[in-house]
């Protein structure tokens, strides 16, 4: 694929967006929250708590891999921990040495159970008479019917191989499914009259929450927009002496372009992540902040636009967090940045500041709520007072980026929410209770609006 010419590269990358998202480990795994739901475990599987728990050999193995029991594995294991489902499928996957179409029917199973949980449970509901389910029988007929009724798998392998991995109750699980088949048209029709919470599973909480915000229309098209598969977004490199005269900043790919990647070529980001570093418009020979900056594509971005001039102080709180950014940005090709460790909601100011930086760029954890699309598990994970806890630790970063700011530096806030309380309605709260600041310019995304991630960026001056 490398060889060629530019064009004939770009022609490669660049086809019909397709469901794949196996790929966002760039810039949607900041600040998530770490809240459990549906405390399920799924017991007694042959390779359940998959860390340790899957056999070394099972790579090794030369038949084909029970996805419907991994994806249970899966399933499990997110619903009575913490960890995020990108995760789990990435471990998943390495430890079972799943590749290829295996690997992606696993991430269509359980990305597509959770992005419909509410109405699978609706659906469960109508064919067991809202019948009391264990945990492993619950999840058995939620990847059940999620192929049956929403990825459109074939009947017979849909209901075999599910009933094989669900134990012992499989003569349930096989009764509900075999029902679900002959009523398929029936149930499927009923969907549109469902409640918006259920029809497109979002918590009722956040749906009331948005609908005071936005207004029901723009609300359900968010709702719907986040129901959709995202496409595999990817920015061109220009750092990259290949990708210089590509006629592109993003392309949208078919499949995750590993190699590209591993060139530093591209690096995986939605379209909208470029807003914060083009309203911040950092100029030859600057000296600049990236206070919150792993896993590195923002930092990277802010290279580019320097031409590698200057300096970027690019940070993060941890050393595992440092590491992944250094190996990014050397990959790709940025020279004018040093990595400091740094916590910027301590108030205390680190030496490196010195006179301060003539631009900041502070991308802060936030509610995630524009990337839902992506990050299917996010809306499972909120709970409703979790955005005002995230808007203090947000006010602290801002209050302390701003005293690192010289006299007429610019810094940009972002997040990738869509919420005014971690937005607008900080940045002025905060500039009303700091003197000798003044804002500049706002930009923000509205996913189903702006067909691409939720985002928001203010550019604010020191005077």
């Amino acid at each position: 694929m490398l060889g060629g010419s530019l064009r004939d590269e770009l022609m490669m990358l660049k086809i019909c967006a397709r469901s794949c998202e196996n790929w966002w480990f760039s810039e949607v795994d900041e600040g998530m929250f770490r809240h459990s739901v549906y405390s399920s475990i799924i017991p007694g599987h042959c390779y359940s708590r998959m860390s340790p728990g899957i056999p070394p050999s099972r790579s090794r193995r030369s038949q084909p891999a029970p996805i419907r029991g991994l994806a249970l594995d899966v399933l499990g294991e997110w619903a009575s921990g913490d960890r995020f489902a990108a995760d789990l499928l990435e471990r998943a996957q390495r430890e079972c040495g799943i590749t290829g179409p295996d690997a992606a029917f696993l991430r269509d199973i359980v990305l597509t159970t959770l992005r419909n949980l509410s109405l699978l449970d609706h659906w469960i509901g109508v064919l067991t008479g809202q019948k009391h389910l264990d945990h492993r029988s619950r999840w058995g007929l939620r990847i059940g019917l999620c192929q049956l009724l929403i990825l459109k798998v074939s009947e017979h392998a849909a209901v075999n191989e599910t009933v094989a991995a669900t134990g012992r109750a499989r003569s349930l699980i096989n009764a509900v499914l075999r029902r679900a088949c002959r009523e398929s048209a029936e149930l499927q029709t009923q969907v549109a009259a469902l409640p918006l919470e259920t029809r497109t599973s979002h918590p009722k909480w956040l749906i009331e929450r948005w609908i005071s915000l936005f207004g029901v229309g723009k609300t359900t098209a968010l709702c719907e927009w986040n129901q959709r598969p995202a496409p595999i977004s990817a920015r061109i490199n220009r750092l990259h002496p290949a990708m210089t005269a590509a006629p592109d900043d993003f392309i949208v790919c078919e499949n995750l372009p590993r190699e590209e990647l591993a060139a530093g070529k591209v690096y995986m980001q939605d379209p909208s992540t470029a807003l914060a570093p083009h309203l911040l418009a950092p100029q030859h020979g600057q000296r600049v902040l990236d206070a919150c900056a792993a896993p590195g594509g923002k930092t990277a971005l802010l290279a580019q636009l320097m031409d590698n001039s200057g300096e970027i102080t690019a940070c993060d709180i941890s050393p595992g967090r440092l590491r992944r950014l250094d190996e990014n940005l050397k990959r790709l090709r940025v020279t004018n940045t040093r990595i400091e460790q740094h916590d910027w909601s301590q108030d205390t100011p680190p030496a490196f500041v010195g006179e301060g930086f003539d631009r900041i760029l502070l991308d802060v954890p936030c509610s995630n709520t524009g990337v839902m699309r992506r990050r299917v598990d996010v809306r499972w994970r909120m709970h409703p007072d979790d955005i005002t806890a995230q808007a203090q630790t947000q006010v602290r970063l801002l209050q302390n980026g701003l005293r690192a700011l010289k006299p007429g530096g610019i810094l940009v806030y972002s997040t990738c929410s869509i919420d005014p309380a971690e937005n607008e309605q900080l940045v002025a709260s905060v500039l009303e209770s700091t003197g000798g600041f003044e804002p500049i310019k706002v930009r923000h995304s509205f996913p189903s609006e702006d067909q691409m991630d939720g985002a928001f960026a203010a550019a604010i001056r020191r005077l």
